[in-house]
């Protein structure tokens, strides 16, 4: 072995082999040379664009390994390895500069009038540093804006590289969950650290619901309960409500009738985010079991097995209304309404169901053509939605509170005779949001993250 280390180290040190070496590392390097012309030089003007839905890995970017810059009047392409570039518009580059002249450091609002930006703006110069992407800008005093890579590569567009603010992963479930369902006590939820907050809250962002144990049988301790994630969203049922099977409000929910899987709130344009359950007391009577289904996983069986039904649920408008109480008439805008499965415009993912039967106004919107498609649709959701597999039966009773994402989870009851009390509250789905996003900074953050919670939130945060 040392043999051999000796050996070549002898060869290497020959002048003929110095020249050879010299020699080959210089065809080498203008091999590398050539190739990064020929990338850079193509990269501004790509001949076969990838499709918006093509997500590509790209390397970390190293401080001995810089980026390679190309540019021309209207685009910076910054080259991560010699198949990879990203394109910037020139003017989108000088729209995002979040320099403190440029961009409020606190207040994380825009500074720049993008008005005054000419439309053919062009940088004198585009250099990759150690920090990021620096360009100098033509202006009457100097101009220089530094990009992060990393931030550069969160937010390239041509192509995309990496999916932006994706929805977190999603935990499809059956009937089977009743094995071990999420579950969270009342005092990790009420703890000061927040970290049992933080814990509930992603059960709900994965799971779609979440159950708490050991909740006081009060309406107090529910309401602050409640308040841990926001504040409560006040309807036309009240603010925080507790309320009996009387019919005190014009509503089945106020009846001792079965309530098939439903969402709440599809008249209106912005249903809540988040609904709250609490059976406080049941006496003089049985039955009343509490009903959840996730709507994203018999979705993705509709899908799967009924693909026309699917696109049918995800592009009809479906009106609705609450009519109950005669100083009420609730409907969506428009009053047209909204499609029973709701994607996200841009990554076509599903992000909401709406569907209660029971509210559905009428369907005066059809195609006539369409008439006995879309009820053939609904039948089939229906179908999947209560059969066996899907419907998960839960006995609630007090001291055990249940939270549902109403853009996700429906739910419903059997029907029951005597009396039960029921607390509980609608929570708004940004306040929800936002309190999730602002635990996950807290908890999820690693050490060197700008935006920690030592760092404060950085200009350059991903939710930015």
């Amino acid at each position: 072995m040392w043999r051999s280390c000796t050996s070549m180290v002898a060869i290497f040190a020959s002048p003929m082999s110095r020249s050879i070496l010299r020699a080959s590392n210089l065809h080498r390097g203008l091999a590398t040379h050539l190739a990064r012309a020929s990338a850079s030089a193509a990269a501004l003007n790509p001949q076969l664009p990838p499709p918006p839905t093509t997500v590509r890995s790209v390397p970390e970017v190293l401080s001995d390994d810089l980026p390679m810059i190309s540019m021309d009047g209207r685009k910076v392409a910054v080259g991560w390895d010699t198949r990879t570039w990203s394109r910037f518009h020139n003017i989108w580059l000088r729209d995002h500069c979040r320099c403190p002249e440029c961009y409020h450091s606190i207040t994380k609002q825009r500074l720049l009038n993008t008005f005054e930006i000419p439309p053919d703006i062009t940088p004198t110069q585009a250099e990759p540093t150690a920090d990021g992407l620096q360009v100098s800008w033509p202006s009457s005093k100097p101009h220089i804006s530094l990009y992060p890579w990393s931030w550069l590569q969160q937010n390239s567009y041509d192509p995309p590289l990496r999916h932006r603010e994706t929805q977190s992963e999603k935990i499809m479930w059956s009937s089977k969950i009743q094995a071990s369902p999420p579950t969270i006590t009342y005092e990790e939820a009420m703890a000061e650290d927040d970290r049992g907050l933080y814990k509930w809250l992603s059960h709900v962002d994965h799971f779609g619901m979440c159950f708490i144990s050991g909740v006081p049988p009060t309406p107090e301790a529910t309401e602050e309960l409640s308040k841990r994630i926001g504040f409560i969203r006040e309807t036309q049922y009240g603010k925080f409500w507790d309320f009996t099977s009387d019919l005190a409000k014009g509503d089945t929910a106020y009846t001792t009738l079965a309530l098939g899987a439903h969402t709440d709130n599809t008249y209106y344009t912005d249903p809540c985010g988040l609904q709250l359950f609490h059976l406080l007391s049941h006496t003089e009577g049985s039955g009343g079991s509490s009903l959840l289904v996730d709507g994203f996983y018999v979705a993705s069986i509709l899908k799967e097995l009924h693909p026309d039904a699917y696109s049918i649920l995800a592009r009809t408008p479906v009106p609705a209304h609450a009519a109950g109480e005669p100083s009420a008439l609730y409907r969506p805008y428009p009053t047209s309404g909204y499609p029973v499965l709701g994607h996200d415009p841009v990554t076509g993912e599903l992000i909401q169901v709406r569907w209660n039967n029971d509210d559905r106004s009428v369907m005066n919107n059809l195609d006539p053509y369409q008439v006995e498609e879309w009820y053939n649709a609904i039948r089939i959701w229906h179908q999947l939605l209560t059969s066996a597999d899907s419907e998960y039966w839960v006995p609630l009773g007090p001291g055990t509170a249940v939270i549902v994402d109403n853009h996700r989870v429906l739910h419903g009851r059997s029907a029951f005779t005597g009396k039960r009390r029921m607390c509980g509250a609608y929570i708004g789905v940004d306040e929800y949001r936002s309190k999730l996003a602002v635990l996950r900074e807290k908890f999820a953050s690693g050490p060197n993250d700008a935006s920690s919670p030592e760092a404060g939130r950085s200009v350059w945060s991903p939710a930015l």
